[in-house]
């Protein structure tokens, strides 16, 4: 009964695999879909390439029907379908004359109206041959008249439906079916982790094929970071029951262990599962920025949006999506305001995950004492987001894990062993805590110095490097910035020819990309070292200069850096081996966090078998280093108390203002009243009516909306209620003024003869605007001429006036080198100051939008801040907002045609590194993918906006 084989049509199968349904199902597919039908043809054995395989993807010529041509081979059915046709044709053979008659030409005419095109040709080509009769020997002939002698014949309904179904499997389609099933075992293995995560309990802790994420995440992990195994422990970690009933979490390995990766997944689990938004706080800008390029490719393919919250970045509250889920990656300030405005717009449910990096920062100071503020929110308002901490080993772990209600995992293991050795005179002891002194002798140093050498290298570091390098990589952290200069010229003086030839080309790339961040500028320093592969590292280089720095060390054209203890708590950077110049930062002996931090860079996953750390000691600081190496790890406390308490004061401030609930306990109560009392002094907070409650005032409104420290809140309303009264709007200088950064003005002493200088050539408007906030021509000129001011002036308010002629300066010029030796400042304070003073900025925004009798400066400032987070020409802020893109860059991007975002979102990776100079291919695909998420990003705030426009009352 084959319709196929009277017509002679051959139907060969693309593959000879047929797959079951049974095969897509796992031990996670609920009972009542998995069934117990077996397949009407077995598979063969050598068709399955693994029996264990949980799910497969097959290609655009694969056979997809497999088992399912149930409606070919059910002879039931066909023989319903003949039936129906027989009682149609005799129903027709008995009709009246003059009565509607279906011939077979109004059958083809009604059916080849709603065929496919590709249906059509192919009944053309099989059954509508041109210029033959339909008739054939052998077919039986219908007429609907009975009349024997008609040729016509009638095709058979069932016929017509098997080919139908033959060409519609034949049929092209616009998405391939490949695709198309690659994305059904996604959503599948999606909707099983989702089933399996809500019913999840200790006897099954496997969620599915990749820790509860599609088998997708774990190709992307090998594709995008080469990724193939997970570490035994961090399969152990992801495994925890505490983890899998999302209960809060600290875990703890020493530095370069991998805890990173454990976080990213929890958090994609968080996105695709369970389609919750995930904030990851970070210590630093240029981590954050690394982090949302990292994490960008992944949202991509995983659609999901990264959303940088640093500097001036940021929308408070986010933008509320419909469909999409967002991973906010966030610096600990930009983190503190993103809680505080989802607890007040009541959406803090919405944030899934928070994930703290560095979470023994909560010892560290004022920022400390923010990271314990978000925490301390979260943790009260919402039930059910999930805290995740990471951290080196900590002293008192067990008292974190009571702030967090969490549970604790720690291991000791690294990737590469770790071996520290101290260094006395020309002596290499290794450490060894079961010793007495903590010490045992290991060699000798075997390295010829002369006389002058020796005077000049006291500490033999030039023997300790050169047993490493070139060949291996070797960092060397100095105490200061300028001792990390002068080593790094040192060493260079000493180092064989040899070292020139190595890896030439590169280097003189390095160099010509140096010169090109700073505006054809280059440090001479840098000019004279990069040749022999050696640089130095500190916040005195751009951010430009060190990225440059960074990517050319971690591909093995610079072998050696010398740098502050900064490097060690920011970007990854391993070293065969790590020298510590000396036990002290600046002028305090290293905390052992430090140190283990430091040495902790020390052996390079997948390159080195081992890694050494050797400290240089001098006699004097023996036995405190001694207490140094085998001491316990310091314990973290609170800093809210710190400084007058303001951690306390602005905690207080916030949870009255978003209306919480706020009790104490005894011991704390004393403490809290005279928080409350200093805030009521402040005008920050007054009683209601009844005198029952608390409440904010405007002012206190605004200042913790804005973000604005308690020290400054009420002198920045005197200074912007001040600059009301005599506003200059001819120039900007007023503006800067207002918005430079109070905390920033005891990092720098006004050179008097540089100030005149520049003070002189100011407008006569800019100088009046400078007498009037108290900083007049007079003083200056004094102070430049050395003489005696008996007027008082307050200095605070001159110090603030300098650096805003820094800022005013260079949003004029834009050349920050030319900047820099204009005002005798080095390169990295300038733009620290810049970045400070665009956060900043954004601060005065939101402080002044909560009070109306500012609103002259939203606009203005709105600007302002656009132009500070930049410091470029107009046309190339929308490059720079692509993250990692700096001016350089931008410069060559623009010139290369890729002049708006949404030609760089669609640019070819492998054609924009071949028309970017010095642009790698992967760097080119983190410049795309990061400038797609932006745009996606954007694109999708505008929709929201547009659908919440368009909503029906």
């Amino acid at each position: 009964m084959n319709a196929a084989g009277k017509q002679g049509i051959l139907i060969k199968r693309a593959s000879s695999r047929k797959r079951s349904r049974d095969l897509l199902k796992t031990h996670l597919t609920p009972a009542g879909k998995r069934g117990g039908a077996t397949c009407s043809q077995p598979c063969p054995a050598a068709g399955r390439p693994g029996s264990t395989m949980a799910a497969e993807f097959c290609s655009d010529s694969e056979d997809l029907f497999g088992d399912y041509d149930s409606l070919l081979e059910d002879s039931a059915l066909l023989e319903k379908l003949d039936h129906a046709e027989q009682l149609d044709f005799t129903a027709l053979r008995h009709k009246e004359p003059g009565e509607d008659v279906l011939t077979d030409s109004i059958l083809d005419v009604l059916v080849d109206e709603d065929l496919h095109s590709s249906q059509r040709l192919f009944e053309d080509q099989v059954d509508r041959p041109p210029k033959k009769s339909r008739a054939q020997d052998g077919d039986r002939v219908l007429s609907p008249l009975g009349d024997a002698g008609d040729t016509r014949k009638r095709r058979s309904v069932a016929d017509r439906m098997k080919r139908a179904m033959i060409c519609n499997a034949a049929a092209p389609s616009s998405v391939s079916r490949g695709a198309k099933m690659k994305e059904a075992v996604v959503s599948e293995e999606i909707s099983i982790a989702m089933r399996a995560m809500d019913t999840v309990c200790a006897e099954t802790p496997d969620l599915g094929p990749f820790f509860g994420l599609p088998t997708r995440v774990k190709e992307l992990m090998f594709k995008l970071r080469g990724i193939k195994d997970l570490y035994d422990w961090q399969q152990t970690c992801l495994n925890l029951d505490c983890v899998q009933r999302r209960k809060n979490l600290i875990y703890s390995l020493p530095t370069s262990g991998g805890k990173t990766l454990v976080a990213e997944i929890l958090v994609l689990r968080e996105l695709l599962c369970r389609r919750k938004d995930c904030l990851f706080i970070l210590p630093y800008i240029s981590l954050v920025q690394e982090k949302v390029r990292g994490l960008a490719s992944f949202g991509l393919e995983l659609d999901f949006l990264v959303e940088e919250y640093a500097g001036s970045k940021g929308r408070f509250p986010p933008v509320k999506r419909r469909n999409n889920r967002s991973v906010y990656i966030a610096t600990i300030e930009k983190a503190h305001s993103l809680v505080n405005s989802l607890i007040e717009t009541g959406r803090v449910e919405d944030l899934g995950l928070v994930v703290v990096d560095e979470l023994h920062m909560l010892g560290d100071g004022s920022r400390g004492a923010i990271i314990e503020m978000t925490l301390a929110k979260v943790l009260f308002t919402s039930k059910s987001t999930q805290i995740i901490g990471m951290s080196a080993t900590l002293g008192n772990i067990k008292d974190l894990q009571t702030f967090l209600r969490a549970e604790n995992y720690t291991n000791d293991f690294r990737p590469v062993q770790l071996k520290e050795y101290v260094k006395l005179t020309d002596t290499i002891y290794e450490v060894d805590p079961t010793e007495e002194e903590c010490f045992r002798f290991s060699r000798l140093l075997n390295f010829k110095y002369s006389s002058s050498m020796q005077k000049v290298d006291p500490d033999h570091i030039i023997a300790l490097v050169t047993e490493v390098i070139p060949t291996h990589s070797c960092l060397v952290f100095c105490p200061t910035k300028k001792n990390c200069e002068n080593v790094v010229g040192m060493i260079c003086k000493y180092l064989k020819k040899e070292f020139l030839t190595f890896r030439q080309t590169e280097k003189a790339v390095l160099l010509c990309e140096l010169k090109a961040s700073g505006s054809g500028s280059a440090c001479p320093v840098l000019r004279r070292t990069v040749p022999y592969g050696l640089a130095y590292h500190h916040s005195g280089l751009t951010s430009e200069e060190r990225k440059l720095v960074e990517e050319a060390y971690s591909n093995g054209v610079l072998c050696l850096l010398t740098c502050t203890s900064t490097l060690a708590a920011g970007v990854n950077l391993p070293a065969r081996r790590v020298i510590l110049r000396s036990p002290y930062v600046a002028a305090d002996f290293l905390r052992r966090s430090q140190y283990k931090q430091m040495v902790g860079r020390a052996g390079r996953a997948g390159i080195d078998a081992v890694g050494e750390s050797v400290l240089i000691l001098q006699d004097a600081d023996r036995h405190a280093a001694k207490t140094l190496i085998c001491a316990p790890m310091e314990k973290c406390y609170s800093n809210l108390l710190r400084d007058g308490a303001r951690g306390l004061l602005s905690l207080i401030l916030s949870l009255i203002g978003l209306n919480e609930a706020l009790c104490t306990e005894t011991s704390l109560k004393e403490e809290v009243q005279r928080c409350v009392d200093l805030l009521r002094d402040k005008d920050l907070v007054t009683e209601t009516a009844q005198g029952q409650t608390l409440q904010v005032t405007k002012l206190g409104r605004a200042t913790f909306k804005g973000c604005v420290d308690l020290t400054y809140s009420d002198l920045l309303y005197k200074d912007l209620s001040k600059g009301l009264e005599g506003l200059l709007l001819n120039s900007c200088l007023h503006l800067v003024y207002l918005v430079t950064p109070y905390d920033m003005i005891t990092q720098c002493r006004p050179d008097w003869m540089v100030f005149f200088r520049q003070f002189t050539m100011l407008t006569d408007a800019e100088q009046k605007m400078s007498a009037a906030v108290g900083v007049p021509e007079s003083f200056i000129a004094r102070k430049a001429a050395g003489q005696t001011v008996r007027k008082p002036v307050n200095m605070e308010v001159v110090s603030r006036m300098y650096l805003a002629l820094v800022l005013f300066t260079l949003l004029k010029e834009t050349n920050l080198w030319s900047v820099s030796e204009r005002f005798h400042l080095s390169r990295g304070f300038i733009q620290s100051l810049l970045g400070s003073s665009s956060a900043f900025c954004s601060c005065v925004l939101h402080f002044t939008e909560e009070l109306e009798e500012f609103w002259p400066f939203r606009a203005l400032l709105t600007e302002l801040t656009r132009r500070l987070s930049y410091c470029v020409t107009a046309e190339l802020i929308p490059l720079m907002e692509v993250a990692g893109v700096m001016e350089s860059r931008a410069k060559q991007l623009y010139n290369a045609g890729y002049q708006t975002l949404t030609r760089l979102a669609n640019a070819d990776p492998a054609l924009l590194s071949n028309a970017i100079e010095n642009l790698f291919p992967k760097r080119a695909q983190q410049i795309v993918a990061s400038a797609k998420m932006l745009l996606n990003e954007k694109a999708a705030a505008l929709q929201e906006e547009v659908d919440e426009l368009l909503m029906k009352p």
